[in-house]
């Protein structure tokens, strides 16, 4: 596939750790983007940003732009919004998602509130991407990443994007979901692989459909 034509994938890593299990799962999804011939840009999130968000209302410039001196702007603008797809990668603290992509999430309020000035671009940028998600941890059991998960779903829904994967690792010193019995690593990098093409659905009770989920 030429590059040109070649769908872009943006993976941010909300782990402060460069070698930890998150970043670990990270680039086997780059692993696998690339395999399948995807553009991919891998990103820790706290490179970019160093302030949380705050009163817009207070905060915005004369001129509508954020004015908070950081790096969120140029990952939103370069990386994010011309993405068609986003894997966002985090270890799971106190059974929510990292601080780091908390703020990623809180941040784009500056652009696509009404107040900054090119929000409707904004927002159109922000929608139909097809997203993943992946969580490292040092518990098995599944409730643990039950409230992160649903807060991607309904990020995804709000955003018109598609929730296609979740990937999931165990371990807690670092490298140590490399060794997961669960195959963590062959999981992400088929999120990665199949991030373009994975069935994805969503029914309600009146939408058309064939009886069949899977072609013969």
């Amino acid at each position: 596939m030429p590059e040109s034509s070649a769908k872009k994938l943006l993976i941010l890593i909300g782990s402060p750790r460069r070698e930890g299990n998150s970043a670990t799962l990270a680039r086997a999804v780059q692993e696998g983007a690339e395999a399948a011939g995807a553009r991919v840009a891998l990103r820790f999130i706290d490179d970019h940003i160093t302030s949380f968000l705050r009163d817009c209302r207070t905060c915005r410039r004369a001129d509508g732009e954020c004015s908070i001196q950081d790096g969120f702007r140029s990952l939103f603008f370069e990386d994010f919004l011309p993405a068609a797809g986003v894997v966002f990668c985090s270890p799971i603290y106190w059974y929510g998602l990292s601080a780091q992509t908390k703020a990623f999430f809180d941040r784009t309020f500056c652009y696509y509130a009404a107040s900054y000035p090119d929000s409707a671009r904004v927002i159109e940028g922000m929608t139909r991407k097809r997203i993943g998600l992946v969580l490292a941890s040092e518990e098995t059991y599944p409730g643990a990443s039950l409230g992160i998960i649903h807060q991607i779903q309904e990020y995804a829904r709000y955003t018109h994007s598609e929730f296609v994967g979740l990937a999931r690792g165990i371990g807690n010193s670092r490298g140590e979901v490399t060794r997961d019995p669960a195959a963590s690593l062959a999981n992400a990098e088929a999120l990665g692989r199949e991030i373009f093409e994975r069935k994805f659905s969503d029914y309600r009770i009146d939408t058309p459909r064939s009886g069949r989920v899977w072609s013969e």
